[in-house]
């Protein structure tokens, strides 16, 4: 009687899945907070809401890396497109004011390499204790047959909390609020579309150089901006993600009465969006909805709160630039400046 068929015989490996978790399980207790009710393996996670809310309102995001990761399975860069992940999802969430809470990951591939899903999963985790949340599952999908031999794909899913009396909604913007922006760590996880089709047909040599440029991590805002709630008035939040300032930006006005008038010559772009451009011979506006251009999160403050908001950012680590104002719809611009809204 010949063998009979098994799951490993049609691509499927439960005991590389197995050895996956077991390999990830110190780097996910590592994100542990007091609020789980329930270690990694389970079928789901139990977590009791934070204790310090009076009234707290749950906020929820989910978000890919996109063919950023291409690039870095192109160049067996795998350890840090696991923050982009976390990031990605925890700066979304975060534009509402919340504290990032849970997180879990979603990993798919054609036949798992167990050595590199640990390189990402680790990853992942390091992300979320940057972003102060807790990776408390997610799923391992192999499927034969579906993805290119090596590929694999990622999507993240944060659950935040914030005080319903403090939850950031744009509803204070006036006027006259300041535009502050953080600087990004790079393109972060957009755009790569346009940069792997550039890469392509101009024949540019991917070295060392440019691919830590271009696969450096995506920066995560979250306990810089969570100390600056603490402390400061915020009227107003945009995560500048797909879409970059143009349609990020108009994002974070409640309404149509409130524009952003930005001073592009107020900071200075890292050198990696200036060969973008000139390499790929890429319009102004193109740069602007494609690229973050070099700041990765822009905050509306009262003037008035301007310095100290300026130093409790430069002290927790970010590096913070006046970048525009908030004006009424209609507002010109003067040189240098673009009117977005």
């Amino acid at each position: 009687m010949s063998k009979g068929l098994t799951y490993r015989d049609a691509g499927v490996d439960i005991d590389a899945g197995n050895e996956l978790v077991r390999r990830i399980g110190p780097a996910c207790k590592a994100t542990h907070r007091p609020e789980l009710l329930s270690g990694l393996g389970g079928f789901a996670a139990l977590a009791s809401l934070p204790t310090r809310y009076r009234h707290p309102v749950l906020v929820t995001g989910t978000d890919g890396v996109g063919t950023k990761l291409k690039l870095a399975i192109d160049h067996d860069r795998h350890d840090d497109v696991g923050q982009d992940l976390v990031a990605m999802c925890v700066n979304d969430v975060l534009v509402t004011g919340a504290e990032p809470f849970l997180f879990l990951d979603y990993y798919a591939t054609g036949r798992l390499d167990v050595d590199v899903a640990e390189r990402v999963i680790k990853g992942i985790a390091r992300g979320c204790e940057i972003a102060g949340c807790a990776l408390v599952g997610g799923e391992t999908a192999e499927m034969p047959g579906f993805y290119s031999a090596g590929d694999y794909d990622l999507a993240g899913f944060c659950i935040g909390v914030v005080e319903r009396d403090r939850i950031v909604n744009g509803a204070q913007l006036g006027a006259g609020d300041v535009l502050v922006g953080l600087a990004s760590s790079g393109p972060h996880s957009n755009g790569y579309s346009l940069v792997r089709r550039l890469i392509e047909t101009t024949g540019t040599t991917v070295d060392d150089k440019l691919l830590d440029a271009l696969l450096a991590p995506t920066r995560i805002y979250a306990r810089s901006v969570l100390a600056l709630l603490e402390e400061h008035p915020v009227h107003g939040m945009a995560h500048i993600t797909g879409g970059g300032l143009l349609e990020n930006l108009p994002r974070m006005f409640p309404d149509k009465s409130l524009v952003g008038v930005v001073d592009l010559t107020s900071w200075n772009r890292p050198d990696v969006f200036a060969w973008l451009q000139q390499a790929g011979n890429i319009a102004e506006d193109e740069m602007l909805r494609t690229f973050n251009c070099g700041i990765g999160y822009v905050l509306a403050v009262p003037p008035a709160t301007l310095d100290v908001t300026l130093a409790t950012l430069s002290k927790a680590g970010e590096t913070p630039t006046v970048i525009g104002r908030v004006a009424a719809a209609g507002a010109s611009a003067g040189p240098g400046e673009r009117v977005i809204g």
